[in-house]
């Protein structure tokens, strides 16, 4: 049997919840992963994947930084958003990243179940008590940088994550064993793509679009 959804998410009952209400509107081929590099890995091995079900908070993701991979990696995968979190700000990012919906674990699932069958027929999905219409200007910026990320290879956007974190080119050469030319090659490129004069611009920039600008550890 193929799989043609993944729910990824770290709370094992939540997935057999959202399991059941998916099961009403996908059929079979529902996998389950629990942390980020699984699902990348599961991704990788099935290429009957329609649709991904990504909890924000699950080991590996950070921020919105799980949503832009897989947007990256796999732009023919839907990716939507399932999260207790119930921010009108991370929505508005969410969707202007490329999510195709954004559901909060507080709905009921009869009521997930027909969001799911609106984002399978084209539609984006978003609370219907929420206005994504506050924030116009900073909506488009991050469209903008969206569209930008999409150009880029998927090592172009691992090599901007670590120079987000604050790695050094040398740095991130010893982390994925390559010469420090090659990613000073990268960098160029990055920063091309996206616009940029600097490497802490773009830095600052993804950080405060994936939402990770004021986390701490």
């Amino acid at each position: 049997m193929s799989i043609t959804a993944i729910v990824a998410d770290d709370h094992p009952l939540f997935r057999v919840a959202l399991k059941q209400a998916l099961n009403q509107v996908i059929g079979e081929g529902i996998a389950e992963t629990a942390n980020l590099n699984e699902t990348l890995l599961l991704l990788e091995h099935s290429p009957d994947v329609e649709v991904v079900f990504l909890d924000l908070n699950m080991p590996g993701n950070e921020g919105l930084m799980g949503l832009s991979r897989l947007r990256n990696l796999y732009p023919d995968v839907l990716v939507v958003i399932v999260s207790a979190e119930e921010s009108p700000q991370l929505i508005s990012k969410a969707i202007d990243l490329g999510s195709s919906g954004y559901i909060p674990k507080s709905t009921p699932l009869p009521v997930i179940s027909e969001a799911v069958s609106r984002i399978l027929d084209g539609e984006s999905y978003i609370p219907s008590e929420m206005s994504l219409e506050n924030e116009p200007s900073a909506s488009s910026a991050n469209q903008e940088f969206a569209r930008k990320l999409e150009q880029l290879t998927p090592h172009q956007f691992t090599v901007l994550k670590m120079m987000a974190d604050g790695l050094l080119n040398k740095q991130i050469a010893y982390e994925l064993g390559v010469k420090e030319t090659t990613i000073k090659q990268h960098v160029s490129a990055i920063l091309r793509k996206l616009g940029f004069n600097n490497r802490t611009q773009a830095g600052v920039m993804f950080k405060q679009t994936m939402g990770v600008d004021n986390q701490t550890d």
